[in-house]
């Protein structure tokens, strides 16, 4: 009795994965296999769709096997399951394996000690394929190992890709039987690849030897050492078993022929009709491409498949056809399609649009419908030269290369492949190597006739089981030896076909009709059910053997449970009504604009002074929170009442100033904003910064769009432990309770976006923070809708692993853009402030190349055109970078959708000299920006510096990175006693702060009153202090009397010195204290005391940060240091503001020049305190003398320790003779005039360059308006500029090394010496072959030589064109020397256009020796 399965499982990389031929067999063949075994058939294939539209081949089932799934689950396994979109819509498991990437050394060395399998040479596209074998394996076992009842399972693999799970099967889980397919060897693939004999030799090779030649020893052993393990060996042809014993050492156990469903095919009543449009079509691009028109009665011709041109006759097809093109014996026209698809730029625009509008191009390229990259060095194009086919009117044959994928949307037939076979009249593959060879068996399908030989698996079967195919089907004897034999049999058919009438033809199309019968599946599913019976019986006395696995999980249909016997409490929720006199109050509260409008902020104090201080300042909390009694007071206050109507209209007034038409729109990404303390979105410097330009951009009446992430426990509260160790505290955020609100969609739901990543689609939700007039929009993930490893994603800002950093940052980047494109938002210019965001490049070529069909370079123009980097770091470690294991787990798919390669893709985030060979988010955000800025002057020269390396040629000092320095926004930071005076000064509240003379204002204020004003503050801070302390000291148990000490040595008229900011070990916080003895001194000092406050964070990761705490904790618990040295926990912005406002002298020690910019030292002068610091970051730019303090710029001692102990000396001297004395120094009135100049002047000279209102104007003046113009430039005419750029730059690149030095003569100059004050004159002869001379630029570059032997740009001279004969140019500089010394010089010779915005936007250059 014939044994059958009781379940069946197919495993193939091409299942829901249309790839090759191999998707066709299976899913053809997978209505049979449905009939036979019913829902006990499941499919088994790769989850890589990564689209963020749903994968059309399938559609999701997430009920089907549901309980299973759930003990997978736990296993580690991550599967999909569905229905495959195919006839009979087979049930199918899409395989998440990438959770395998980083493990497969481990796996790879369990699987070389069982079956000696070697992986080791293996790179990706082994790696890959064989890790999704392991995990299909893997997930057979977990199924059969739940569901029990199934004793008969076949698990059938398709080719090597799949052969781990056979192995992990065979070993493992030895009730499953196991059926291995391989439809082309890999030995065989690479021999006739390689052009090499493969049938005549195919005894003589040694298998060994060859695939380490061919380096594909990984995929042999795989192949083989399945082949040799399954139960059952099958493979497609008799041909190829021919070579499965040569290189596997096995012969097949049964031959499996492919067949076809004619589901595929259009019914009888629609057929006429298909092939009618199929024709039309082809016809009307043919006309459109060769420029006149063609007759109904053309004969049209193919040949199709991959790029193989020599494996797939493709050579040999092009030789017939220029025999006949050369030898015409008819009148009627031939033109001959090649759909292969090659390495192509995307449609062609012209032609597009000529067939659209029914006209001809005007072009001279009237071969292909698609731009090549390489056109000089396509094999197809050099042979049709060589055929001398021309596609001119007069001659009858044509030839039409299409290079492009046709799946409905290829920009010019927009039609799949099967929707325009069906319109030819003949196909030929005259293929050399085709173990099957699908096309033909397809075109026959179709009634279309065809050629194919008998090296075809398929022409042996027709051969074999087809006695007279007549004109259906030519099946050519093919060896290694009759290539003449073959071009000859074609031109003859061809020729048949140009002379036949038209019932001839449609004989011909019955005839092929009636082949195809022949290999349908029908008729051929029998071989695979012959092969599963005899794996069966193969593995029967294997299979008898007991299962010692018990269920994992027993499933019940109804869960029961008893009643609790403690009281279980359940929530409710009572929303806030404000009465109706004051509802506006919601209005104001959800916008934050109120956080720097004192006024406002005020108003909300009032209304409960102590709910204000336990809602954290968050008015949003307060109204939800407010006594409804304390509301209807409020709202028969008269007073209150007033000044809210007033501030409500200013609000009003302030949100409907009309849009400057005049400026470009902008989208600005960051992973942080600092608007206030109640949204913690933010950790420091970058954040707030971010915070401080979206209020200035609304100040402004800007149009920004901002876009950031929602975390749920943001940046940690800062506790300090009892032995001063900073503890990190992660609060959850209530959504509902912060300033912001879901955005909508037009159902009214929140509005989603998506990302598709292994195995699973993550969801982001949409929220607005109204920031004044600035919209930013938030993204969070953490929701229901996702698993919660991705709800875990947004829950803390810089928190997790390396992985989490990528996803965190493939959520702003792509999800940014995507939220962008869904609210309807088409900004100007984009912003990336750091670059975490930098992924916003890809999404935005992603749209410009699929929707636009530009090519990647085209879309690479684009795109750089309107985008800004920011870069705020200024040491290599800081910018984020990221293994390419994770960057292939999360967009393999990527480089596909941008038509470039996957080293193509990885290349833009890396540094090509460069050993570190991560993926650097930095590099990526440069080489997708056109314009690239620092944040000081200082850090501009150190990131000229640190990214010169991607421009190799180029001295730093010649690099286009510019800088803005970072300001600060005045009406945030600025207390409100210095905004009532320059209101009162200037007459205006909101005076223009770019007018310096509002400033200098300041001059005629009294200095009674500026001193009372900052003692004032300082008041306002000490008390601040002392409340903190005895909250934060009470929560850490300390003892009163502790406290009581430390509270009576705060002296709010002794100096006091801030030093607050993120705690890194290159800020020195611990410099102060390199002599503990004299530091005692100074400020014990009874006549003239000093004090000294610290605050901030240390990064939970960063040890060195936190042991600086712990240690300036432990120096402020000594005796004579309490109330002396003070540090304070957790340091936000509202302590911030405190600190800015109150302390005397604002002091900085960072390691120079590691300090990018630094703000904080902004916000206090601003204040009227003082900066002191190192001269690093923007205190290079501000200092000015009696408006501060500052270190010596030149450092002294190479070692940093060294440095560190002359600096603290540096710090210990000022104070003791300059900053104290001038402090302490009063007239009769108790009044340091001294002291109040240096406030004045500090306002004056210093305040003033450092508001966030110039760093604004500073980016609108030099880079969004120039990028807003270049922008438009490059889109006008269908992007007709960044066409002809990327053209330009493709063309100059593949000629550049063409150029050739003919002579260089340095005139009047005696060995080697210039003489300061002469003239001289250098001449150049180039031949630079056929480039206009315009674009060949050379020039004298002058450097110095820096004692660490670094080169410095110094000088450089143009050379001009003088002539030109033929290919040969000469150049000449004339140059005068003004200095003398020692110098270098170099000639150097650039690539030149006048469109380029800058040097290194197209960096290709030579150097004379």
């Amino acid at each position: 009795m014939e044994m059958k399965a009781d379940f069946l499982f197919e495993t193939s990389w091409e299942v829901c994965n249309k790839v090759g031929g191999i998707y066709t067999v299976i899913s053809t063949k997978a209505l049979n296999a449905k009939n036979e075994f019913g829902e006990n058939f499941v499919l088994i294939g790769p989850d890589v769709w990564r689209d963020d539209a749903s994968n059309p081949e399938f559609t999701p089932d997430e009920d089907m096997f549901l309980p299973w799934k759930a003990v997978a689950s736990q296993e580690g396994l991550i599967v999909k399951t569905g229905r495959w979109n195919i006839k009979g819509n087979p049930r199918v498991m899409l395989v998440d394996f990438t959770p395998y990437f980083g493990q497969q050394n481990e796996i790879f060395a369990r699987f070389w000690e069982t079956y000696k399998l070697d992986s080791i040479s293996g790179q990706w596209d082994y790696i890959e394929p064989a890790l999704f074998g392991y995990a299909a394996g893997r997930v057979i076992e977990s199924f059969t190992n739940f569901y029990r009842e199934y004793a008969r399972v076949i698990a059938h693999f398709h080719e090597w890709m799949t052969g781990m799970g056979v192995l992990y099967l065979e070993k493992q889980v030895p009730w499953i039987t196991t059926a291995f397919t391989t439809h082309a060897t890999v030995l065989g693939r690479s021999i006739a690849g390689n052009n090499r004999q493969l049938y005549s030799r195919l005894k003589e090779f040694n298998p060994v030897q060859i695939a380490h030649e061919f380096n594909v020893t990984s995929k042999q052993s795989l192949e083989k050492t399945s082949a040799q393990e399954a139960d059952v060996f099958t493979t497609v042809s008799e041909i190829t078993g021919r070579e499965c014993e040569a290189f596997l050492g096995k012969k097949p156990d049964v031959v499996t022929p492919n067949g076809f469903e004619d589901s595929f095919v259009p019914s009888a009543e629609e057929f006429d009709q298909a092939r009618q449009n199929a024709r039309q079509k082809l016809l009307a691009v043919a006309s459109a491409l060769l420029g006149h028109d063609l007759s109904d009665d053309t004969l049209l011709v193919s040949t199709s498949g991959r790029y193989e041109y020599r494996n797939k006759g493709i050579d040999l097809f092009l030789s017939a056809l220029g025999a006949i093109n050369r030898n015409r014996d008819s009148d009627r026209q031939c033109v001959a399609f090649i759909l292969v698809p090659a390495y192509h730029k995307g449609p062609r625009h012209d032609l597009a649009e000529a067939v659209a509008n029914g006209t001809a191009i005007s072009g001279e390229d009237r071969y292909l419908t698609h731009g090549l990259h390489y056109v000089n060095d396509d094999p197809v194009m050099n042979q049709l030269r060589r055929e001398e086919i021309h596609n001119s009117p007069d001659e009858k044959v044509k030839v039409i290369f299409v290079p492009s994928y046709l799946n409905g949307n290829d920009g010019i037939f927009n039609m799949a492949y099967y929707d325009l076979l069906i319109g030819f009249d003949l196909t030929l593959y005259p293929s050399y190597y085709e173990p099957w060879g699908y096309t033909p068996l397809e075109s026959l399908m179709f009634r279309v006739p065809t050629v194919t030989t008998n090296l075809a698996g398929f022409g042996m079967w027709v051969d074999t089981y087809f006695e007279n195919p007549g004109n259906g089907c030519l099946v050519v004897n093919r060896t290694d030896h009759n290539e003449n034999e073959v071009i000859t049999a074609m031109e003859e058919f061809i020729r048949r076909f140009i002379r036949m009438n038209a019932g001839e033809a449609a004989a011909a199309r019955e005839k092929a009709w009636e082949i195809s019968r022949i290999a349908n599946w029908n008729t051929l599913f029998k071989y695979y059910t012959e092969a599963y019976t005899l794996a069966l019986e193969g593995s029967e006395e294997r299979r008898d053997q007991p299962r010692e696995y018990a269920r994992i999980l027993e499933a019940t249909e109804v869960q029961v449970r008893k009643p609790f016997q403690v009281p279980v409490w359940k929530d409710i929720y009572v929303q806030s009504e404000l009465p109706e006199r004051i509802a506006f109050l919601k209005e104001l509260s959800a916008n934050l604009w109120w956080s720097w409008n004192s006024d406002a902020e005020f108003l909300f104090r009032r209304m409960d002074p102590t709910l204000w201080e336990e809602v954290g300042h968050n008015p949003k909390r307060l109204l939800e929170s407010i006594d409804y009694k304390r509301l209807v007071v409020l709202s028969d206050d008269e007073v209150f009442l007033d000044d809210a109507d007033r501030i409500h209209r200013e609000f009003t007034e302030y949100l409907a100033r009309p849009e400057n038409q005049e400026i470009p729109s902008i989208a600005y990404f960051s992973m942080e904003f600092g608007i206030h303390p109640s949204l913690k979105i933010y950790s420091g410097g970058l954040g707030v910064l971010a915070g401080d330009y979206l209020k200035e951009a609304s100040d402004s009446n800007v149009n920004i769009t901002a876009i950031g992430l929602l975390y749920r426990y943001g940046y940690f509260r800062q506790k300090l432990g009892p032995r001063g160790e900073q503890q990190a505290i992660y609060e959850a955020e209530d959504f509902s309770q912060l300033p912001v609100e879901p955005v909508l969609n037009d159902e009214g739901n929140q509005l989603t976006i998506q990302l598709t990543w292994p195995g699973r689609t993550v969801k982001a939700r949409l929220w607005l923070a109204p920031v004044g007039k600035v919209k930013l929009y938030l993204l969070d993930t953490d929701f229901e809708e996702n698993i919660h490893e991705d709800r875990a994603i947004t829950h803390y800002l810089y928190g997790g692993d390396s992985e989490n950093r990528l996803k965190q940052e493939l959520i702003l980047g792509i999800g940014g853009m995507r939220a962008l494109i869904a609210l309807g938002i088409r900004p100007d210019v984009y912003h990336s402030n750091e670059g975490h965001s930098a992924f916003i490049g890809f999404e935005r070529m992603r749209h410009l190349i699929e929707d636009d069909h530009l090519t990647f370079d085209e879309a690479l123009e684009i795109v750089r055109a309107s985008t800004l980097f920011t870069t705020h770091t200024p040491v290599p470690a800081g910018h984020d970078a990221f293994e390419e294991d994770l960057l292939r787990k999360y967009i393999s798919h990527y480089h596909s959708r941008l038509n470039i390669t996957w080293d193509q893709l990885m290349a833009l985030g890396r540094c090509q000299n460069e050993h570190e060979r991560k993926f650097n988010m930095s590099y990526l955000a440069t080489r997708l920006s056109q314009e690239m800025n620092g944040v000081s002057q200082l850090h501009g020269h150190v990131s000229r510096g640190l990214f010169s390396k991607l421009w190799p040629g180029y001295l730093r000092d010649e690099l286009y990175i510019g800088h803005v320095t970072n300001g600060v926004h005045y009406s945030t930071w600025v207390a409100p006693e210095w905004e009532q005076i320059y209101e009162k000064l200037t007459g205006n509240h909101h005076f223009d702060q770019c007018d310096r003379d509002q400033w200098s204002k300041i001059y005629q204020v009294e200095d009674e009153k500026v001193f009372e004003t900052k003692m004032k503050l300082k008041k306002r801070l000490f008390d601040n202090i002392r409340k903190r302390l005895q909250s934060d000291m009470l929560e850490r148990h300390v003892s009163p009397r502790t406290l009581m000490n430390i509270s009576s040595h705060l002296n709010e008229k002794a100096l006091t010195i801030g030093f607050a900011r993120r705690f890194a070990t290159y800020k020195r916080a611990s410099l102060l204290f390199r002599d503990l003895d004299r530091l005692e001194k100074i400020v014990n000092n009874p006549e003239r005391p000093v004090q000294f406050i610290y605050a901030g964070k240390a990064h939970p990761n960063d040890g060195g940060g936190q042991e600086l705490i712990r240690r300036i904790n432990e120096i402020s618990q000594m005796p004579q240091f309490a109330g002396k040295v003070l540090f304070l926990e957790n340091y936000d912005m509202e302590l911030a503001r405190f600190l800015v406002r109150g302390v005397d002298i604002w002091m900085n020690t960072p390691t120079r020049p590691l300090e990018a910019s630094g703000t904080s030292g902004e916000k206090a002068v601003m204040n009227g305190t003082i900066h002191f610091s190192v001269l690093d970051g923007w205190w290079v730019e501000g200092y000015h003398a009696f408006a501060g303090w500052a270190l010596p710029k030149k450092r002294t001692f190479g070692n940093q320790d060294l440095q560190d102990d002359i600096d603290a000396e540096t710090i210990y001297n000022m104070l003791e003779y300059e900053i104290i004395p001038a402090y302490y120094s009063r007239d009769e009135n108790g009044i340091p005039r001294e002291w109040t100049s240096y406030i004045k002047n500090t306002m004056v000279k210093v305040a003033p360059e450092f508001t966030s209102r110039r760093m604004l104007n500073d980016y609108m003046e030099r880079y969004y308006t120039r990028l807003w113009e270049r922008s438009k430039r490059m889109s006008a005419d269908n992007y007709a500029l960044a066409r002809e750029l990327a053209g330009w730059k493709s063309y100059i690149t593949r000629v550049w090394d063409e150029i050739e030095i003919v002579k260089f003569d340095l005139k009047n100059l005696a060995k080697n010496v210039f003489r300061s004050g002469h003239n001289y004159t250098t001449e150049i002869i180039l031949d630079i072959k056929d480039i206009p001379v315009e674009n060949v630029g050379v020039e004298l570059v002058v450097t110095r030589q820096m004692k660490n032997g670094e080169f410095t740009f110094f000088t450089s001279r143009e050379f001009k064109y003088v002539s030109r004969k033929k290919g040969r140019v000469i150049y000449s500089v004339d140059f005068q020397p003004e200095m003398a010394g020692t110098f270098y010089y170099g000639i150097r010779i650039y690539a030149k256009n006048d469109a380029l915005p800058h040097r290194q936007d197209f960096c290709l250059l030579r150097w004379v020796d």
